[in-house]
């Protein structure tokens, strides 16, 4: 007994959309937010992926200049203690963001590393071809994505250098990039739909007041001056219903006077 009063209120909902539904005011705002909203989220789409992809690429650039960075520092202390390259490894693990930098000489061996314990599937048979060549791959170290760069030093002769990053700070970076700039659009979005229900609301509010008068004339009302606030069709609409409610109003006029005489 207690869920009665649901169907009234659902009827009372449907009242509501069926007056809206009707109404030529709120067709023209669903028609124009409808085509904004779905070109902004075309907008925004777009947005995202190619922004994605260009900061995805800058990063990808920068680690690939900090490997090959390495390889240049690694190439002069490899000839050195192998404590200046333990080093030189070491603070290169530091920066912000890096999982992990090894040193692999020409042989295939690491030569040094930043983990505690070196796991062997990060390392890879390397064609010679592959070790004169700068290299982006995708690995995954402890179960996480990360995005690694390969420099080779001395042209490959001494050995190649690997430099990851964690795939999560990249995500985070991206998403600390492209997000305010989606937000932004989405913003405008939401502005432009506004605008279209202020604009709809602009061009049907004159038409309503002439309904209004109409009505008024058709029920034998003729005192209340239709007055034209615009130069457009509209206003050319109201200066007509102002000229025929002046119109019957004279006539009637005449008439009440020929009958009284």
């Amino acid at each position: 007994m207690a869920e009665a009063p649901a169907p009234a209120k659902n009827g009372k909902l449907l009242s509501v959309v069926s007056r809206w539904q009707d109404s030529l005011k709120w067709r023209i705002a669903y028609a124009y937010g409808g085509l904004i909203v779905i070109l902004g989220l075309f907008v925004i789409g777009v947005v995202y992926q190619s922004m994605s992809r260009a900061v995805r690429a800058q990063i990808d650039r920068r680690v690939a200049t900090v490997a090959a960075g390495l390889g240049d520092a690694a190439a002069g202390a490899m000839s050195k203690q192998p404590f200046e390259l333990r080093g030189l490894v070491y603070r290169y693990s530091r920066l912000d963001g890096v999982a992990y930098v090894f040193v692999e000489d020409r042989n295939g061996d690491v030569s040094a590393h930043s983990l505690k314990s070196f796991p062997l599937d990060l390392l890879h048979s390397l064609s010679p071809e592959e070790r004169r060549q700068p290299q982006r791959v995708i690995q995954t170290y402890r179960g996480k994505t990360v995005y690694e760069a390969r420099a080779p030093i001395s042209e490959g002769q001494l050995g190649v250098v690997h430099l990851a990053i964690w795939g999560d700070g990249v995500e985070d970076e991206v998403k600390h990039t492209v997000l305010p700039v989606v937000a932004l659009v989405l913003l405008a979005v939401i502005a432009t739909v506004v605008l279209a229900v202020l604009l709809a609301h602009g061009i049907i509010y004159p038409i309503r007041r002439l309904t209004d008068a109409a009505g008024k004339i058709s029920t034998g009302d003729l005192e209340a001056p239709i007055v034209a606030d615009s130069t457009d069709e509209i206003g050319e609409l109201a200066r007509s219903l102002e000229r025929m409610r002046a119109s019957l109003k004279t006539a009637i006029w005449r008439l009440s006077r020929a009958a009284g005489q």
